[in-house]
């Protein structure tokens, strides 16, 4: 007979539990736990069950966010410290004033008149107070005085001052006192404060014409990007000295573009001009069945403009409907109409461009945008080139220009309000053909990643590679994209082909953006009114011509480059291209033309000149 072990009890102690217990429950402890006295552990499941393993807790999906804009802040104007220009020189019991440098010829009136500096508080930026005591300094004697007072020059550089605002520019930000009525005791003191003024204002002028009044990279760094123009204030001052015709030479420090001299004719008729249109809400969204105050106003202006063909169709609904406020379906058609006369997509919605097209840009907002135009116009070189591509975004057009002649113009597709498109110039290196797209990691991120978490297999098959730091190919499906956040270690590119994002060929122009020109498969956004659609690269509706045009090929053999398979082309010649953002551009024949502001930066420059104007208005 074998020995009784333990086991041989467990039933009779089960069935006793059952007995006096009744059934175990799920989730109770078990019947030796109770028997012996042993609490059960916090949450531990019942025994004889089998949980299943915790569920490994998603991590957050990251994000990448689009840059963002600024609230500008202008330079403080500070008072300029002329205590550099007269230093106390002790003779004896007597102290005196004596000018650093010398006496230069002609310079004994400015000597006599340096004591009127003290207690003169000149605002100004730091820069050009530093240089003004610099160039006095090394230079005492007047450019804009001389025995009687004001000179020559000095009317000159005040009358152009004056006329700033056909600029674009405030005349009030360069405005200087000009002494009257002196009495022959204070002659020196107004003398040597109108010199010192009238110099701190030159080269504000200067810097202002040549720079802008506004830094556009405060305004964003994230889609602006423009180098510095170095600008020598003090080498300005000898040029002013020296000039034979100052009037002259403050107008060489404007941009000399024949786009700016478009756009100042374009300002000066505004200013000239009554308000004679129509004015109609630039925000108006009708749809039929709808009403709106403004569809009477509408409607007038395509009675307005009617030729024979348009009259023939709609002339009698519009007489009987023209004083209607709701969008009857009468109407639509003749909205339609329109809308295709004008160019625009004739789906029947009365929105911003089709009221735009209709009844034109206030002339208030055109002023305003063709001043916005002639600013941002001095963030670029003075000379744009005789052969580069400009691309205006609100217009949603590229356009290449050789030898100041305009070859191509074409459609683009911009960047969307959630990713747009920045504003800067560079230079065009490179056309790749049949290229791969390499995958921003903000799209990785922000749109890929939640699919990848589900389908880490999915770029895989979808004809993506991805590859680790050193290059090498890793299975999409053997990572853990849940792993590393936004910091993902792999580049994803899509290969060549039907399907890639980038079409058959891409223009490259490196810049911190990682924006270029490419083809796109998406074809039919080019039939589109508003093209913004893309994540920040310039889609063009002409590649092939665009490619041609740069590399000095014909199109044809940029066909057959295409046939033989991927390669990529140095562009040799130094061609610019300017990534620009005008709400107001002159056409190749020298019209200027009005575009929506799509990205809204119109409001910011105004808020960034504003910022300037609010530290120059009180104290200069």
């Amino acid at each position: 007979m074998k020995p009784l072990t333990a086991k041989h009890f467990l039933l009779p102690l089960t069935a006793i539990a059952v007995l006096g217990f009744g059934a175990p429950q799920a989730g109770a402890q078990g019947f030796l736990e109770m028997l012996l006295g042993r609490p059960p552990a916090k949450n531990q499941p019942a025994r004889g069950e089998f949980p299943p393993p915790p569920k490994k807790k998603a991590a957050p999906l990251p994000k990448i966010s689009s840059p963002t804009y600024n609230t500008y802040k202008a330079d403080r104007l500070v008072a300029v410290d002329f205590s550099a220009l007269t230093v106390p020189q002790t003779t004896g019991a007597t102290v005196q004033k004596a000018a650093v440098g010398g006496a230069a010829a002609g310079g004994k009136l400015f000597r006599k008149g340096l004591a009127g500096l003290e207690g003169y508080e000149l605002m100004a930026e730091p820069a050009i107070g530093k240089a003004l005591v610099a160039w006095y300094a090394a230079n005492p004697d007047f450019i804009w005085v001389d025995g009687a007072g004001p000179n020559a020059r000095a009317k000159q550089a005040l009358r152009t001052l004056g006329e700033a605002g056909s600029h674009g520019l405030a005349p009030a930000d360069y405005a200087v006192e000009v002494p009257t009525g002196m009495a022959p005791l204070d002659r020196e003191t107004q003398m040597i404060r109108f010199e010192m003024a009238l110099s701190a204002r030159v080269l504000r002028y200067i810097r202002d014409a040549q720079n802008g009044r506004v830094d556009p990279n405060r305004i964003s760094t994230g889609y602006y990007d423009f180098p510095a123009k170095a600008l020598e204030l003090e080498a300005e001052l000898h040029a002013l000295a020296s000039a034979t015709d100052v009037s002259v030479y403050l107008e060489t420090r404007h941009p000399q573009s024949k786009e700016y001299q478009a756009l100042r004719v374009e300002l000066e008729a505004l200013k000239a001009s009554a308000e004679s249109q129509i004015v109609v809400d630039p925000k108006l969204l009708l749809k039929p069945g709808q009403s709106s105050a403004e569809l009477p106003k509408i409607l007038t202006l395509i009675a307005r403009d009617l030729d024979d063909e348009m009259g023939g169709a709609h002339g009698e609904t519009l007489a009987r409907l023209i004083a209607s406020e709701t969008y009857v379906p009468e109407l639509e058609p003749v909205i339609k109409a329109a809308q295709k006369k004008a160019g625009l997509t004739d789906d029947g919605v009365i929105g911003p461009r089709t009221v735009a097209a209709l009844a034109g840009v206030p002339k208030a907002e055109r002023i305003a945008r063709v001043e916005y135009a002639l600013e941002q116009l001095r963030w670029l070189p003075s000379n744009l080139g005789d052969t580069r591509v400009f691309i205006n975004q609100p217009a949603f057009t590229a356009s290449y220009i050789e030898d100041g002649e305009e070859k191509l113009n074409m459609k683009v597709v911009i960047g969307t309000v959630a990713n747009q498109t920045a504003f800067f110039y560079d230079q065009i290196e490179t056309v790749n053909f049949h290229p791969h797209w390499g995958v921003p990691k903000s799209i990785l991120v922000n749109e890929m990643l939640p699919k990848l978490r589900t389908d880490p297999g999915y770029l895989d098959r979808a004809g993506y590679e991805v590859t680790d730091a050193r290059g090498k190919r890793i299975p999409s499906a053997s990572i853990d994209w849940e792993a590393y956040g936004a910091r993902i270690p792999y580049n994803v590119r899509q290969l060549p082909g039907e399907a890639n994002a980038l079409g058959e060929l891409k223009i490259l122009f490196p810049n911190k953006f990682a924006i270029y020109m490419h083809d796109t498969p998406q074809k039919s956004l080019f039939q589109r009114d508003v093209r913004a659609f893309s994540h920040g690269c310039i889609r063009l509706q002409d590649p092939r011509g665009m490619a041609a045009a740069l590399l000095g090929l014909s199109v044809d053999d940029v066909a057959q480059k295409l046939k033989r398979g991927p390669s990529v082309e140095r562009v040799t010649r130094n061609i610019p291209v300017y990534v620009a953002y005008f709400t107001a551009w002159p056409n190749a024949s020298g019209k200027v033309e009005y575009f929506n502001d799509i990205y809204g930066r119109d409001e910011r420059l105004k808020q960034a000149l504003m910022a300037t104007e609010a530290v120059r208005t009180p104290s200069s």
